[in-house]
């Protein structure tokens, strides 16, 4: 159990993370929509702390002091844009707390966060929730209430970052421009790989993978994904205005500092002034960049100067939006990550979740369909509970065409967006995905939640329960028993192929033994296994 981080540990650990961040560069930029996709969060970030990396490259020795003021002032003044001048930010409060240690521990780690959140909210003018603050905020909530545990700093270090890793997660039910978009917030998603790369080097690993340089092509279509196009006129502040105050007067005061920041929120927004009486970076959007460029003069000299016009960038993207445009597309709507996956590899557009227990509205299913840019939209509900609302939705999208294609499961889904062809009509694509709908037969393996009869069934709560399509046909207290007992009730002669989509509760090498299992039994059909991830259903059963 490794109780404390000495310094030359400590810096291979930054090492690590920058590295780390490194790789993961292009998804993260991928993830990015503020204020529209401009697809540079991981680079903005990974730029910021390779500076401070750099920087550390040249410093000899491992003093704890040195390092965590190199790392600090590295980081600030190679940060670029929001994302790394908050990275800096975080990275200034959590050093803070390391070089005032006299050795790192896990009270140590608890303080680093602690002190990462304060520096980082205060240097946002207004802290927007959802982001990248809220992530490291509740890691360093996890981490005050949790560090007199007796456990050591490795394993502290992971349960913090899995304390993010569930902040993440909530980024999208706390910023709606999130949700619509179908991603976590970029920020937030970026410091925890970076994070998650300090830790694999004190857990003795190495980072491997290779920096994936993005094509124009592949971040323009991620850039397209992602945009918000029912929102992209709203910009009230028009210019991204980016700049250093360097050689700072010597009359000059911190209080002087505090003012500029005053002056600079009552023209702007995404304001973030940050520094001392040597060095201060200045980010925000306003309407009066050369007002502002003017109120920093007076402090000292302006450097690195950078004025970006989002309007024009909105309209160009507008265009990039229209050319873009294709005749048909599709949008599934499913629970289950490994479900999801499938039907993006089968070139479904969007993916939004719903299922049992968690049926979409028809504005959740509106806002997918708005976001498709093409004329035609098929809909596969993926469940009898859905189709109404989507139904609902149809009639509420009034400049695209909307077919709602009456999958009640998921095997169907697949099914109809399996033959869906872009170089065919609309109609012919509507009388193939219809007869797809009747060549799958489906089976679901879940279990009772109340003691009931039904179906000629005495049930208990906690029975396994085999479902066909409109009753219960099998029932047991073992999952592998009754999707055996389904599929030989299910099965025809005319079947020659069997896919099991196993659920979040499974384990893929339950599943594996399974499909064993039943190619002894039912040596005629092939099988295959795929992870679905579903919750609730331990199997879906797919017969064709």
């Amino acid at each position: 159990m490794q109780k404390v981080i000495n310094a030359q540990t400590f810096r291979k650990m930054f090492v690590g993370g920058v590295k780390s961040l490194e790789i993961k560069k292009a998804y993260t930029d991928s993830l990015n929509v503020f204020p529209v996709p401009d697809g540079d969060t991981g680079t903005n970030m990974s730029l910021t702390l390779r500076a401070a990396a750099d920087v550390l490259n040249t410093v000899a020795g491992n003093d704890y002091e040195v390092i965590a003021d190199t790392i600090s002032k590295g980081a600030l003044r190679g940060a670029r844009g929001n994302s790394g001048v908050i990275t800096s930010q975080i990275l200034k409060g959590f050093c803070t707390a390391v070089k005032k240690a006299n050795t790192f521990d896990n009270l140590t780690l608890a303080k680093a966060f602690g002190q990462a959140t304060e520096v980082a909210y205060s240097a946002v003018a207004k802290p927007q929730e959802g982001t990248i603050l809220t992530v490291v905020r509740m890691m360093a909530e996890y981490a005050a209430k949790e560090y007199k545990n007796k456990i050591g700093i490795d394993e502290f270090l992971l349960k913090i970052i899995d304390a993010g890793e569930d902040a993440l997660a909530k980024t999208p039910e706390i910023l709606p421009v999130l949700k619509k978009a179908g991603v976590v917030d970029a920020g937030g998603y970026g410091l925890l790989v970076f994070f998650r790369g300090m830790y694999t080097i004190l857990n003795g690993g190495e980072i491997d993978g290779e920096v994936q340089e993005v094509s124009a092509e592949k971040q323009e279509a991620d850039m397209l994904a992602h945009a918000d196009f029912t929102n992209l006129g709203d910009i009230e502040f028009a210019y991204c205005t980016e700049f250093f105050v360097v050689n700072i007067k010597k009359k000059t005061t911190q209080a002087d500092i505090d003012r500029l920041r005053e002056k600079l929120m009552d023209m702007g927004d995404s304001l973030v002034v940050v520094g001392d009486l040597e060095f201060v970076k200045v980010h925000v959007h306003t309407n009066n960049p050369g007002l502002a460029l003017s109120y920093a003069g007076e402090l000292g000299e302006l450097d690195k100067i950078k004025i970006e016009n989002m309007l024009e960038q909105n309209r160009q993207l507008m265009e990039r939006y229209k050319e873009s445009k294709k005749e048909q597309g599709m949008l599934a709507i499913c629970a289950g990550e490994g479900l999801a996956a499938i039907f993006k590899d089968l070139t479904v557009d969007r993916v939004i979740e719903g299922g049992q227990t968690m049926n979409p509205s028809a504005n959740d299913i509106c806002e997918a369909i708005n976001r498709i840019n093409a004329e035609h939209i098929f809909v596969f509900p993926n469940n009898k509970n859905i189709i109404l609302a989507a139904e609902q939705a149809k009639a509420l999208i009034e400049d695209k065409t909307v077919h709602v294609i009456p999958t009640k499961n998921v095997p169907q889904g697949i099914s109809t967006a399996l033959v869906f062809n872009p170089e065919a009509s609309v109609e012919d694509n509507m009388d193939s995905m219809i007869d797809a709908l009747h060549n799958v037969t489906v089976g679901q393996v879940t279990y009772a939640v109340r003691a009931t009869n039904v179906d000629g069934f005495d049930l208990v709560e906690g029975d396994i329960i085999g479902l066909g399509d409109k009753k219960i046909l099998a029932k047991g207290d073992g999952v592998d028993g009754v999707v055996s007992s389904l599929v030989g009730k299910l099965t025809k002669k005319s079947h020659e192929m069997l896919t099991l989509y196993y659920g979040a509760d499974v384990k893929e090498e339950e599943a594996n033994a399974l499909a064993e299992k039943l190619e002894e039994k039912y040596p005629d059909l092939e099988i295959d296994v795929l992870y679905g991830g579903q919750p609730l259903y331990y199997y879906i059963i797919s017969l064709e």
